[in-house]
């Protein structure tokens, strides 16, 4: 098992000391509770709710579901776990923040879910925790996980170990993810649109859409995301190279943020991306209808066949990807200037890429 190493306590908050707000407020305690029976581990910063680690046999993957905002708003979609009124009700698959990949061996591990028909599973793969490593409570909280990466006969293509670290203040919060994938086979991630770190948001922080979009999975499933008169949705995206709204699609760079109005508060999401990774800067497969996500391995279609990245792993070589997600609310969302200082603090963090 690969495993690594992450530096806790204060680092993890220096990347919110570029905050104006921010700067001035103290790091809140966080507390990471574990419910094995349930097969959840619910986190909290101060004395609120954050996210919970959800487990579950029940669900094809690990997630984090839901996250909220400091003030507790939930900036993730409610469906299919626990609907909210209003909320889309497309692309099943997509819960709270989650890390997987279209195509590994042939095998979809992004698009399973119970919506699957049962004489189709075969073409689908299962991402199943069975360890609980450790986890932590402090300035900062962790927690890390080993999970096997399988086919429907439970033979594993990958182990991956994953550690997250939280921290937060009055009005954010924080998120390091690293995960490490170790090939128990030889295996080839090939290039697909559907990956690898996503996060599917609230029904205000999509785009407003006045038309129907469809969108068609690898195996030939289309998801049809109606338009009508749904104002609700008031978000936009921005990335790090200037890109915005749908502009930001297919798009690279070393952030992106989603930002929009919820109550009377400005809220940001952004994910931040590590000059280590594989495949850096990632290319971002962010949809207006609510789906954020980095691919670092999507690059042929992102291109329009241009080029192509085929991640292969041999028998016992390993890839580890490392992300922040950042979450803020305020009477203003992050500026290009504040993420900017937050991607370049997060590059500094040398103990993010220390395996052993």
């Amino acid at each position: 098992m690969t495993r690594f190493a992450l530096s806790s306590g204060s680092a993890l908050l220096l990347t919110l000391a570029c905050f104006a707000e921010a700067a001035a407020q103290p790091a809140e305690p966080v507390r990471v509770t574990k419910d094995a029976k349930a097969k959840k581990i619910d986190v909290f910063i101060g004395n609120k709710l954050f996210t919970s680690f959800l487990y579950p046999d029940s669900l094809e993957k690990p997630v984090l579901y839901p996250l909220r905002a400091a003030n507790g708003t939930v900036v993730t979609r409610g469906f299919p776990l626990n609907p909210r009124p209003g909320d889309p009700t497309d692309h099943p698959h997509h819960i709270g923040l989650w890390f997987n990949f279209e195509n590994v061996n042939g095998l979809d591990f992004w698009n399973n879910s119970y919506a699957i028909p049962q004489e189709k599973k075969k073409d689908y793969g299962w991402i199943k925790t069975d360890k609980i490593l450790t986890t932590s409570s402090g300035p900062t909280g962790a927690l890390a996980y080993h999970a096997n990466w399988t086919n429907q006969q439970n033979q594993v293509l990958l182990e991956e170990t994953t550690r997250f670290e939280f921290s937060g203040t009055a009005r954010a919060r924080t998120i390091d993810r690293v995960t490490t994938l170790k090939a128990v086979q030889d295996v080839t991630f090939t290039d697909a649109k559907d990956g690898l770190l996503g996060l599917r948001l609230a029904h205000e922080l999509q785009m407003p859409s006045d038309k129907d979009e469809k969108f068609t999975d690898s195996k030939g499933i289309v998801t049809v995301v109606k338009a009508g008169t749904d104002h609700v949705p008031n978000g936009n995206y921005l990335t790090s190279a200037g890109k915005r709204g749908n502009d930001a699609w297919s798009t690279r760079g070393n952030w992106c943020k989603v930002y929009g109005k919820m109550g009377t508060d400005s809220v940001t999401v952004a994910i931040l991306d590590y000059p280590q990774n594989p495949n850096y800067p990632t290319f971002w497969h962010a949809r207006g209808y609510g789906l954020f996500a980095a691919n670092p391995l999507g690059e042929k279609i992102f291109t329009n066949g241009a080029s192509a990245k085929n991640l292969q792993l041999k028998k016992g070589e390993s890839a580890t990807f490392r992300y922040r997600v950042l979450i803020d609310e305020g009477a203003k969302t992050l500026s290009a200037k504040q993420l900017n200082e937050a991607a370049a603090d997060f590059a500094k963090k040398k103990s993010m890429a220390t395996l052993k």
